[in-house]
């Protein structure tokens, strides 16, 4: 009877070496994906694609600048990477648009209660600092004002 660790070592945790170039293969891979728009909504992260290769993780950033470098992809902080030319728009910045939208065609009239952060966060599916961060902008430009223990509120156009 052989024991857990020693199949797991020999069957789970002694992966083969990747050829030379697998980041290259990857790379045209994820571009041919790019070509046909499999990716509109951003690329999946450096784990998934990792573990859909087989591969570690150094390979995987490998190939993500290498489309980089041609201009296949662009890095965008506090998004991750997209396809570029595509939405370039961080999510903060476009639950500030969206909101902005809501108020200027009075959807969201003057005094009316902006909802929840958590029920913004579940809306535009991120997280509540996201949120915290968007109806910060808000409030510093004046567009929404915060009444402590009550909520956040449209303000007038000053």
């Amino acid at each position: 009877m052989r024991s857990w660790s020693t199949t797991l070592m020999k069957e789970e945790c002694v992966p083969s070496a990747s050829p030379r170039g697998t980041y290259q293969v990857i790379a045209q891979a994820l571009r041919e994906r790019i070509a046909v728009g499999a990716y509109e909504g951003g690329l999946p992260s450096e784990a998934e694609i990792g573990r859909e290769f087989g591969v570690a993780r150094t390979t995987v950033r490998r190939a993500l600048r290498a489309l980089e470098e041609t201009g296949d992809v662009k890095a965008i902080a506090g998004v991750g990477r997209t396809v570029a030319g595509g939405v370039d728009v961080a999510p903060y910045e476009r639950i500030v648009n969206d909101l902005l939208e809501q108020i200027r065609s009075g959807a969201l009239p003057v005094g009316a209660q902006l909802p929840s952060e958590a029920q913004l966060a579940g809306q535009y599916g991120v997280a509540r600092g996201t949120v915290r961060r968007a109806v910060r902008e808000l409030e510093t430009s004046g567009h929404v004002e915060a009444r402590h223990g009550v909520g956040r509120f449209v303000s007038s156009p000053s």
